[in-house]
């Protein structure tokens, strides 16, 4: 979480630094419109420039990923930036439109429009401002209407009742309110600051922004990662309401590393939905297994939908978790589905991976015996203990229990990967007995 942290607060601290450094961080005048003149600057530098490291995350850009430590990481900086955004553009917008409320319940006098300030002519303005200065209108109306679109679809983004299908249809249109609001934003940022190193770092945010809502809207983000494939194999197992499903890939695939994920289009229609990638690579088989549970209206049709020789685009592999580290001994917990990444982890190093010594959690509410029959074999190939927990409550399983199963866990690193609230309280109680936090690693496993 520290490289989130410090990206949220170190982009907020930067432009706030940079803001009080120029002078019109300070009112001309202390009155009503002078400060609500510099809280709109301020406000409108802020939310544009979390909009703009959005748009950029939103590639999928993998310099991003290694520097956030995973695309997990990456998304959940994108929400946090998301919210940031959302916040500052409606203060921003409640203090442009503040004057006018004022006057229509009285408490504020129509204010008298002057000329410009003693020493600033109008013939002294040169060509660029006066290009600005009259293109004012159309930048005030269209970024209005930009603003309410952006509003309405980052507040869709944020109710998980809206199905991901509906959120990844509509959400692309964000890069168009984004374009039509950096034309707001280049044409009414205060014409000097393009002098000073804000208008620098802005210009920088907003051009990489563009270009990169350009590739978003011409589809050609993640563009390189694309494979395509036809489905080899299909394995359906309705007690645990999950599908295993094989994918045979062509050539574009170059690998992949055992806990790492892909995204997975099974219809135009539906879009692409990640899946966590539940196999090693095999350059003669060429083929991925993706373990799917049915956890919305999508992955609950797919065992009815999907046959053998469907085909289906791959877009990967993303993600850095990965179990690499100097540790000589690691602890994996698995939650749920969430054992996915780890299945792919025992095969790796049953086919001669890592020797760490590995202890393997797995809390679950039921298994079959079948694909317990198979776990327990991955786990003996891999030289790896399972501790295998059936757990309906979700009360059979905590630090304490970890703690005692493995007498040396103050040594190991930790990876976990099932529901996040689990993950947080097992987290919490590691470290208030001993445990780095940077020895825990946790997978963000959503999109949104």
């Amino acid at each position: 979480m520290k490289p989130i942290k410090l990206t949220l607060w170190g982009l907020l601290a930067v432009l706030t630094l940079l803001w009080i450094t120029q002078p019109g961080a300070i009112p001309r005048d202390w009155n009503f419109f002078g400060l609500r003149h510099v809280l709109t600057d301020y406000t409108g530098i802020v939310a544009m420039g979390a909009m703009s490291v959005i748009m950029i995350i939103a590639t999928k850009a993998q310099w991003f990923e290694n520097w956030l430590d995973g695309l997990d990481k990456s998304y959940r900086l994108h929400k946090w930036l998301g919210i940031t955004a959302l916040v500052t553009s409606v203060i921003h917008w409640a203090i442009v439109s503040s004057p006018g409320w004022a006057m229509d319940l009285g408490l504020l006098e129509p204010r008298q429009r002057h000329g410009p300030p003693d020493g600033e002519m109008e013939t002294g303005i040169n060509s660029m401002e006066a290009l600005f200065g009259s293109l004012r209108d159309p930048a005030e109306g269209l970024g209005e209407k930009a603003f309410y679109i952006g509003v309405i679809l980052m507040v869709v983004a944020l109710i998980p009742r809206i199905s991901y299908k509906r959120f990844f249809q509509t959400h692309f249109i964000l890069a168009i309110a984004y374009l039509v609001l950096v034309f707001h934003s280049v044409v009414l940022m205060p014409f000097e600051l393009w002098s000073h190193p804000l208008g620098w770092i802005m210009g920088a945010l907003m051009f990489a922004g563009t270009v990169s809502a350009v590739l978003i809207l011409a589809r050609r983000h993640g563009k390189s990662r694309i494979s395509k494939g036809v489905i080899s194999k299909l394995i359906h197992h309705p007690s645990m309401r999950t599908l295993i499903t094989s994918v045979k890939l062509d050539e574009r695939w170059n690998g992949h590393k055992a806990g790492q994920f892909a995204f997975v289009t099974f219809d135009d229609k539906e879009g692409k939905h990640p899946f966590t990638i539940a196999s090693t690579w095999n350059k003669k088989s060429r083929e991925l297994t993706f373990m799917i549970k049915e956890l919305g209206d999508h992955t609950a049709k797919l065992p009815h939908q999907l046959k053998e020789g469907d085909e289906v685009i791959v877009e990967g592999p993303y993600g850095r978790f990965t179990f690499e580290d100097s540790k000589d001994r690691q602890i994996w917990v698995s939650g749920g589905i969430g054992i996915t990444p780890f299945i792919a982890g025992l095969k790796e190093r049953a086919n001669g991976g890592s020797q760490q010594m590995v202890d393997l959690f797995h809390v679950t509410p039921a298994i079959t015996p079948e694909m317990e029959e198979q776990l327990r074999a991955d786990a003996k190939a891999a030289n790896i203990d399972l501790h295998l927990i059936i757990d309906q409550k979700g009360t059979a399983f905590n630090a304490d229990l970890l703690r005692k199963k493995v007498p040396n866990w103050k040594e190991a690193s930790v990876w976990f990967c099932g529901p996040a609230a689990m993950g947080q309280a097992l987290k919490d109680q590691l470290e208030k007995t001993g445990l780095n936090g940077s020895n825990f690693h946790q997978e963000l496993f959503d999109m949104r």
